[in-house]
């Protein structure tokens, strides 16, 4: 009997290559690892999920136990790859039983990414949370629960690190479903780094207007339990840098992921940003592939880098899935990255961009109200922000882009 094809990892990376390949092949073993359940949720519900009264139960699409049945896969939950030897196509596992070998025809590298930690001072620095699963998304509803119970008729504060892209859509959501929000972030405005600054300020009074505090230019240095008994239990106090003491009862960190890639370094793997993969999605290793949030990939040339960029969005996973499952089955294709323009999940302002390439030089034009163009030195349009009504604009725009 030939060896699996394994996939290392049960998130949308992982259980979308399981789905391709069954498409293509319905007879190879195919062996699934993940260090949770492995059930399956869409990840960037967890962020639209208060304002919907979803409980975390119930952001479960397909339990695991379907998902393995449907995909014929076989599963290996509560299980972490400890070591991969490349040479010999193996691999360590371990779980509750105890350790063991596994030799593999395919490997694929589906390991995601954890939340960046920042160094906080105080009793209660890990009390601060992130949200980068399921599991994380139940402890904090749990908190804000708790929160609730222990309330006399004010919903609970929460304060959040970050107004990022998930920072912004937490703070939305949240703000919608009635808690007291306040974001503090090192930079000038939300989504700064991604959207032009008058979409930006637009953003900001869209979600001031739903009750939202922000403190820009400002980070927290520590975080400790309330010092007086006469506060309720379990509530915290951030100090900020500048000796600003806000109260929540619940902090949230959104200030970025960083890339998994210890598995691959130790393997012996080219690490760059993240797992350099080229264009089908192969990476320095002979039967070694990766995809998701921990692949770097070619395909996405990049003028910063010649292992090219990260995607850690949803569509970039998808169009690989579909590359690997073809490449895996015997049938060579390289990835072609289409224009993937991302929605932001803020509904008091919708925004979707198309960024430009890292690297590229230009700037954004605002077109019309609601509509900013990002022209490189040349005049080519290489991206996009709508926002509002605007949105409407989505494959208007796209056609326009040089990719």
């Amino acid at each position: 009997m030939s060896a699996p094809v394994i996939i290392v990892g049960a998130g949308l990376a992982g259980w979308t290559t399981a789905r391709e390949f069954r498409k293509l092949d319905s007879t190879t073993e195919l062996l699934l690892i993940t260090a949770d359940s492995g059930d399956f949720y869409a990840k960037p519900s967890l962020s639209n999920a208060f304002a919907q009264g979803r409980l975390p139960a119930q952001m479960v699409s397909t339990p695991v136990a379907k998902m393995a049945e449907t995909l014929n896969v076989t599963l290996l939950s509560s299980s972490r790859v400890q070591s991969v030897e490349t040479a010999a196509q193996t691999i360590n596992v371990i779980n509750h039983t105890g350790s063991r070998t596994l030799v593999y025809r395919d490997l694929v590298l589906a390991t995601g990414a954890q939340p960046i930690k920042v160094p906080l001072e105080g009793n209660a620095a890990e009390a601060v949370l992130s949200i980068n699963s399921l599991d994380d998304f139940a402890l904090f509803h749990a908190r804000l629960q708790a929160a609730n119970d222990a309330a006399n008729g004010l919903r609970p504060q929460v304060l959040i690190m970050g107004a990022g892209l998930i920072g912004c859509e937490f703070a939305n959501d949240l703000a919608h479903a009635g808690y007291r929000v306040s974001v503090v972030d090192p930079g000038p405005r939300p989504l700064a780094t991604l959207l032009p600054p008058e979409a930006s300020a637009a953003l900001q009074q869209a979600l001031e207007t739903l009750g939202v505090r922000f403190y820009f230019g400002a980070t927290i240095s520590a975080v400790n339990t309330a010092p007086t008994a006469a506060e309720a239990p379990g509530l915290l106090h951030a100090t900020l840098v500048s000796g600003e003491i806000l109260v929540a009862d619940a902090v949230l960190s959104a200030v970025g992921l960083r890339v998994n890639t210890t598995l691959a370094q130790a393997a012996g793997l080219v690490v760059d940003r993240a797992i350099a993969v080229n264009a089908r999605l192969q990476t320095s290793a002979a039967h070694v592939y990766a995809l998701g949030d921990s692949a770097q990939y070619a395909s996405a040339v990049s003028p910063l880098s010649a292992h090219g960029s990260t995607l850690p969005y949803v569509m970039p996973i998808m169009n690989a899935a579909k590359v690997l499952a073809s490449t895996l089955t015997g049938t060579l294709a390289d990835l072609v990255f289409p224009l993937m323009p991302v929605s932001i999940k803020t509904p008091a302002l919708p925004l979707v961009v198309a960024a430009a390439r890292n690297g590229l030089a230009g700037g954004w034009q605002a077109a019309e109200a609601g509509v900013w163009q990002w022209l490189d030195d040349n005049g080519l349009q290489r991206g996009f922000v709508l926002s509002g009504a605007q949105t409407a604009q989505r494959m208007v725009q796209s056609k326009r882009v040089t990719l």
